[in-house]
């Protein structure tokens, strides 16, 4: 169904041009990243407090157990599951706004605790309430975000989302290396460390803490950026009161004057205009095919059994199967290629290549937050200028090869690596390119595709499945890494490694291009005919009634060859 300017844009117009014929859109969706910033900062400071000797002091436990503090990584990510899993049916009642705003409370709440925590209990407490929170706003924010732009720059928008998520971790890190030293890195700078070996003394939380606790470093330097996480969230919350609600929001609420109101608050433009009016026809076909479709296939379904009965639908034919499958399998492969066991626990990795002192691997885990921001950037240039496909491709054969190299490396010289400072170095230098090239594909692309590629009727249902996948995958990964670093060494990044070749193959065999296109159009891309057709039927009775001009027959056989072509492999 995609005709020039019925989303607002000339489908000739480049990105840039188009980002700047929008700056309101621009604006709502960087600011609305916050959301995401949040998730990378949580995820980025944990890194940092769990080398830190006071928060050793106060929860020895986490600090000397490998297991025990994967669990304390997982927690935020296994509520983070649930978090996304839930917030689809808060989604369609409260709003995109309203789920959004809920989260931030959330959020602050579960920070507050984290900061203040006094025993384990509590901090695992305060962990998985915020972890509830970060799932929730990691669903709605791309959906919020998809749903609000326009189809030319829908990609460069909704990698804002990952941009932020970097920009979260890399403060993280860096005012974690500043915080270590409030009272000094050293817990009790008179008692010498007892753990480790005699050529390589270590800190041991359980023997080397004098008798009135931490006379060195402070508790405030990991309380601090617990508390800090609170200022975003907060502006967050209070600065979304002030954007408007998704117009496909208020359509499916029955709100056709808020719609209305709200999409031509975002496209600035008069509510008369005939390209708004254009655009607002092709949403509400869509909504009122979905409405129509949801009420011919479960004849008195109402509330949770229709909400159910929904989810059944998301597999029951092949392009709503395919769709699912590849948005969950993206975010599969997001979490398996290995991103986050080398966020969480960058310090242990970088000590394995011979970086030695808590300072040094703090201080190389930083670079490795400013080497994953600045990566991040190709995408925002390229996604929308040469599409999804090559850059996922390109990511997963860099990310293959650079795992390759440093688990080659690790298993040649083990434990004698501070010995070979050369062979250390190189192994250092391709943790940051498997950083680069994971960063400008599966990192922003796993968050664009399943926030575009969905109906609106099931979007929020299909957002909170993939979602949910990537956090589960994520829970895994933090929970097994710690274990797996320290048993099988090597092997750890061979195995990341194995599921980077994976994601190349899926990509090239799989996943479709979806650069350019329309929301509406996604029924082509899939193959889902019909349901195409039927939502251009239901455009041209808005257009005999005098609301907009038809859409021309010719593109409508363009559409169905373009859906054959696709079904039958050929584009």
């Amino acid at each position: 169904m995609s005709s020039p300017g019925h989303d607002g844009t000339a489908p000739n117009k480049g990105v840039w041009r188009q980002l700047r014929e929008n700056p309101y859109i621009l604006g709502l969706s960087m600011f609305a990243s916050l959301g995401g910033f949040l998730f990378g900062y949580d995820q980025g400071v944990v890194s940092g407090v769990l080398e830190m000797q006071s928060f050793a002091a106060t929860f020895p436990r986490i600090y000397l157990d490998s297991g025990f503090k994967g669990w304390f990584v997982s927690t935020l990510l296994l509520l983070a599951w649930f978090g996304s899993l839930i917030n689809g049916p808060i989604a369609d009642r409260f709003g995109r706004k309203g789920s959004m705003m809920g989260a931030v409370v959330v959020f602050v709440l579960g920070s507050s605790i984290q900061a203040g925590a006094s025993s384990i209990g509590m901090l695992f407490g305060g962990r998985a309430v915020a972890g509830l929170a970060v799932g929730m706003l990691t669903m709605i924010v791309p959906m919020y975000m998809s749903e609000v732009s326009t189809a030319g720059i829908r990609g460069t928008l909704v990698v804002l989302q990952q941009l932020s998520i970097t920009l979260g971790i890399l403060i993280s890190y860096w005012l974690e290396y500043g915080t270590q030293y409030i009272g000094g890195t050293r817990c009790a700078p008179d008692i010498p460390y007892t753990g480790g070996t005699a050529s390589n003394p270590t800190f041991d939380p359980t023997k080397d803490v004098g008798p009135h606790g931490c006379t060195g470093q402070s508790d405030a330097s990991w309380r601090v950026p617990f508390a800090l996480q609170i200022a975003p969230a907060l502006i967050l919350g209070i600065g979304m009161i002030f954007f408007p609600e998704s117009p496909r929001f208020f359509l499916m609420r029955h709100k056709e004057e808020k719609a209305l109101s709200a999409l031509a608050q975002l496209r600035r433009v008069h509510p008369d205009s005939e390209s708004l009016r254009e655009e607002y026809l092709m949403i509400k076909a869509e909504v009122l095919f979905d409405q129509s479709h949801a009420k011919d296939m479960y004849p008195g379904k109402s509330g949770m059994s229709l909400y159910m009965a929904q989810h059944v639908a998301l597999v029951s034919t092949w392009p709503a199967f395919k769709r699912l499958a590849i948005g969950c399998c993206i975010m599969f492969f997001q979490q398996f290629m290995g991103c986050n066991a080398m966020i969480y626990y960058a310090p242990t990795i970088f000590a394995q290549l011979g970086l030695s002192g808590n300072t040094s691997s703090l201080l190389a885990t930083g670079v490795y937050g400013i080497v994953n921001t600045f990566s991040t950037l190709p995408a925002v240039f390229l996604i929308d200028k040469v599409g999804r496909r090559p850059l996922l491709m390109c990511g997963a054969a860099g990310t293959f090869i650079s795992l390759v190299i440093v688990g080659a490396i690790i298993g040649a010289y083990g434990d004698d690596l501070p010995a070979h400072r050369v062979a250390g170095w190189v192994g250092i230098a391709f943790i940051y390119i498997y950083d680069i090239n994971f960063s400008y594909s599966f990192a922003p692309i796993g968050w664009v595709l399943p926030s575009e590629i969905f109906n609106l009727g099931s979007r929020s249902k299909a957002m909170a499945i993939t979602t949910s996948t990537t956090w589960m995958c994520n829970f895994i990964i933090g929970l097994v890494t710690p274990d797996m670093l320290e048993s099988i060494g090597w092997g750890t990044y061979i195995f990341f490694a194995a599921f980077c070749l994976l994601a190349l193959g899926f990509t090239y065999f799989f996943v479709p291009e979806t650069r350019g296109k329309s929301l509406e159009d996604m029924d082509v891309i899939f193959g889902d005919l019909t349901a195409h057709e039927e939502k251009a039927r239901l455009f041209n009775i808005a257009a005999s009634i005098g609301l907009t001009a038809p859409l021309p027959n010719e593109k409508i056989e363009h559409a169905r060859a373009e859906a054959e072509e696709l079904e039958d492999g050929r584009v």
